[in-house]
């Protein structure tokens, strides 16, 4: 049976029972444990490799993508990358930290973030990160940081003032937004002298979810008015498919789209950052549960808000199906075990026949569950599995009760 473009590449179905990287979802469930973050390591290469191929044959410049690991912060998945040639955005102490660890070269680190501290920045000095990403005073901070006789590469975030057709919580690039420089004030920093900061180029991203690429053509026409530089950094945002009913474009249409919008406004010459998080991690994992209790239209499962907080957020969509019995079946909204109201993973879940024990899987939960997941309840953070091939490996590791008092003092 061939399975829904919301599961890993690497998944298939046979006789209705679900298989990620060629490893049983049911077997895997009683293996680890559950809930369990289940990821098809191939699926990652296969993303990487599509998005990097797909800048080199749209953009004849110089070009990276440059992955936004907040969408999954997994050391694993971060040493993939890293061995695929992709560079990373960091956007904290820790993620650079982890970026670091993981083996990225620390010319290919670009640090982000709309609140960095003096520590944060320092840091990514000392580490040598390639670009340090601008945005309210870090200029003026990096002055009194960077040592004498060294040069910061700089990029600067300007609000492009565009509203991309995405959720309010996920849209990044409109007047309103917390994050980046509006062309007024970029342009203000950039006619400043500076001593230990190089201003090499301007960033802007538009948000997440965004399925044409239309919008990048009007923020990149706003980057071309404060002036000529060497690198662009177009940030990521490409949408992905968390129901069957989603169409989003492929990494070769959205980056042509992307760079079509760069020549167009920026010139070819310059340098192309693109970074893609959740579009290269989202789809390659699935979680899987064990269902607990079925009553009414409620099939309640041992997860919820703990490993999967974007609904809550922001009402965010998923499927959900039984894992050796995959195919529409009868409406149930399928619930956490949080004592909260609003712990419902999926609103509108086809199931077939639940009942207490079935292993249940969500797909397209590769980016944000793992990053967001959280001990609410007390409850141990899910262990995150990797497939490939039929072989299953742990790359993080369960959570324990007593992991719950570790940092006590």
């Amino acid at each position: 049976m061939t399975v829904s473009s919301v599961y890993p590449r690497h998944s298939s179905v046979d006789d209705g029972r679900l298989s990620v990287g060629g490893c049983d979802a049911v077997e895997l469930a009683r293996e680890f444990g559950t809930p369990a973050y289940v990821v098809a390591e191939d699926d990652l290469r296969d993303r990487a490799r599509a998005f990097r191929d797909a800048l080199a044959a749209a953009h004849d410049g110089p070009g990276s993508i440059v992955y936004a690991s907040k969408a999954f912060p997994c050391s694993a998945a971060l040493r993939l990358f890293a061995d695929e040639g992709l560079g990373v955005d960091v956007a904290s102490g820790g993620e650079l930290h982890l970026a670091l660890k993981a083996g990225f070269d620390p010319a290919r680190i670009v640090l982000h973030g709309n609140a960095k501290s003096s520590a944060e920045l320092a840091a990514g000095v000392i580490a040598g990160v390639g670009l340090i990403v601008i945005d309210g005073a870090d200029a003026e901070r990096l002055e009194r940081i960077v040592p004498a006789g060294r040069r910061q590469r700089c990029l600067i975030r300007v609000v492009p003032g565009v509203e991309a057709d995405t959720h309010e919580s996920i849209m990044t690039g409109h007047a309103g937004s917390k994050f980046g420089l509006l062309p007024e004030e970029a342009a203000a920093v950039i006619a400043r002298p500076r001593e230990r900061i190089e201003i090499a180029g301007l960033h802007f991203h538009l948000g997440s979810q965004i399925f044409d690429g239309a919008p990048f053509a009007a923020a990149a026409r706003t980057l071309a008015g404060l002036g000529s530089f060497p690198i662009y950094d177009l940030g990521g945002g490409m949408a992905v498919a968390y129901s069957r009913a989603d169409r989003p474009p492929a990494p070769a249409d959205w980056v042509r789209a992307v760079a079509d919008a760069a020549h167009d406004a920026l010139g070819s010459d310059c340098e192309l950052l693109l970074e893609p998080g959740r579009a290269l991690v989202a789809n390659a994992g699935v979680t899987l549960y064990t269902v607990e209790d079925v009553k009414r239209s409620f099939v309640a499962v041992d997860g919820g808000m703990s490993d999967n907080l974007r609904p809550m957020l922001y009402g965010a969509v998923y499927e959900a199906e039984i894992a050796d019995r995959v195919g529409d079946g009868e409406l149930f909204q399928v619930v956490g075990k949080h004592c909260e109201s609003t712990d419902v993973l999926v609103r509108d879940a086809w199931l077939r026949d639940p009942l207490p024990g079935d292993v249940l899987v969500t797909p397209a939960t590769g980016a944000y569950g793992h990053a967001m997941a959280n001990n609410y309840n007390g409850i141990p953070r899910p262990p995150v599995v990797f497939c490939q091939d039929g072989e299953a490996r742990v790359v993080v590791r369960r959570e324990t009760f007593e992991d719950l008092t570790a940092r006590d003092a």
